[in-house]
């Protein structure tokens, strides 16, 4: 069949429960099945990101993923995911295709599937309205298709798109939850709308106490083993662990909330900046990128940039940041050093002196204006880029950093390297 639905290659997730002895004997025991639709992830365009969040974030509540698998953006292939899903489970998560273009098709899967028709909300519309400031007549058919709910469910308000999630529940009690694909649209709905759900309709347990550490510059097996023999887990700890780009986030979870759960946690985490607080950035969600431009900010400091290798993919990594607009002074991108260096007025006189791309980076880094931090990222020569940092009062340090193509996983990986670079420097510059 031409159903390109990851079978053979299914990303089984299997949860241990909490210790016996961590939750009452009465707390209820949920299933549950992840479909991620995006024929992106299948072609291996990037991973799949939204399994490891999702597991972590409801597995504290007693929600157990028995598998995840990754279906085609077709409408048979949606199907044939959920037949799958819904057949182990009474509650199947998706992912993706709520989307207002033509290839947005889990909306369509969905009713199919589950024979519940999608109708116009008329809070939804009115919503819709007042973002786009626009009258109902006026919204393109393509927006206002965002609008319909299933006739027998529910929906999930969304606070940073436009495609709320939907709720379909079936008549056998099987329960299928659509959530939009983008993380910034997702991760925010489920923890302000999915969990409430999930707790009143399957009896879920509130979260427990929770610790979140993020490290950079260490390695999972390194940080666990440094972990064990320095910071032991009690046999209660629930401990995840995700790794991307270069970073590391490991999650220690309590069963039950209370004053004396949160006080071990904060003992906890005291033992492990005590022993690896030099690579953790952040002790809850605060992403890198939102760090150093706190760091930048606390300091009134600012941040130009000059980017060929990266792509751009710094300056965007920096503008997701709320400090951005006190920080960031200045982005360039081009595909090529010549390219970038005209935009950065480096005249043709002193390019053509400078022999080697050592030089050029340092020649870029002095044209980037008034700011008190400056990186240039050269282009991809060979297996390498050359990098030049502008510390405050103009000193320049050069380096070459590896850099093996062009992909969005390389980007980001080298785009990690320098803000952690950053990070040091800035904390190093400052004494603390």
């Amino acid at each position: 069949m031409a159903w390109r639905v990851c079978f053979a290659a299914l990303v089984w997730v299997i949860l241990n429960a909490l210790p016996a002895h961590a939750a009452p004997a009465t707390q209820p025991h949920v299933e549950y099945s992840i479909v991620i639709t995006g024929s992106e992830l299948l072609e291996g365009a990037y991973p799949d990101g939204h399994t490891i969040f999702l597991t972590r974030t409801l597995h504290p509540l007693g929600l157990h993923c028995i598998s995840s698998m990754i279906a085609d953006d077709r409408i048979d292939a949606i199907k044939a995911a959920l037949q799958f899903s819904s057949s182990k489970t009474k509650l199947v998560i998706v992912t993706g295709g709520l989307g207002p273009t033509d290839n947005d098709l889990t909306r369509q899967a969905l009713t199919q599937f589950t024979g519940i028709a999608l109708k116009e909300n008329a809070d939804v519309l009115a919503e819709m309205e007042k973002r786009f400031r626009t009258p109902r007549q006026q919204l393109r058919a393509n927006l206002r298709r965002q609008t319909e709910t299933p006739t027998r469910g529910s929906y999930l308000k969304n606070a940073n798109g436009t495609a709320v999630g939907l709720i379909f529940e079936m008549e056998n009690g099987t329960v299928v939850v659509a959530l939009p694909g983008p993380p910034r649209e997702l991760q925010p709905m489920v923890r302000d709308e999915l969990l409430p759900y999930l707790i009143k309709r399957f009896g879920a347990r509130k979260p427990g106490a929770s610790l979140t550490v993020r490290f950079i510059g260490l390695g999972q097996s390194q940080i666990s083993q440094t972990l064990n023999e320095k910071a032991p887990m009690p046999p209660d700890v629930a401990l995840f662990s995700q790794f991307e780009g270069g970073r590391v986030d490991f999650m220690f979870v309590l069963p039950e909330d209370t004053a004396a759960d949160r006080k071990r946690l904060e003992d906890l985490k005291q033992k492990i900046l005590a022993c690896l607080g030099d690579n953790i950035y952040a002790t809850d969600d605060t992403s890198l990128e939102e760090h150093v431009a706190k760091m930048l900010a606390e300091r009134g400091q600012t941040l130009a940039l000059a980017e060929a290798g990266t792509g751009g993919s710094l300056a965007a990594a920096m503008n997701g940041s709320p400090h951005a607009s006190n920080v960031l002074v200045g982005a360039y991108t081009a595909p090529t050093d010549e390219k970038l260096r005209r935009l950065l007025h480096v005249s043709d006189d002193q390019w053509s002196a400078a022999t080697t791309r050592a030089g050029r980076a340092k020649l870029m880094a002095e044209k980037l204006g008034e700011c008190d931090w400056g990186i240039v990222v050269g282009e991809v020569d060979r297996d390498g880029v050359e990098v030049a940092f502008r510390l405050p009062g103009g000193r320049l340090e050069i380096q070459r950093m590896a850099m093996r193509g062009g992909g969005e996983l390389v980007r980001a990986g080298v785009t990690t390297q320098l803000l952690d670079q950053l990070r040091r420097k800035v904390r190093a510059q400052a004494g603390n």
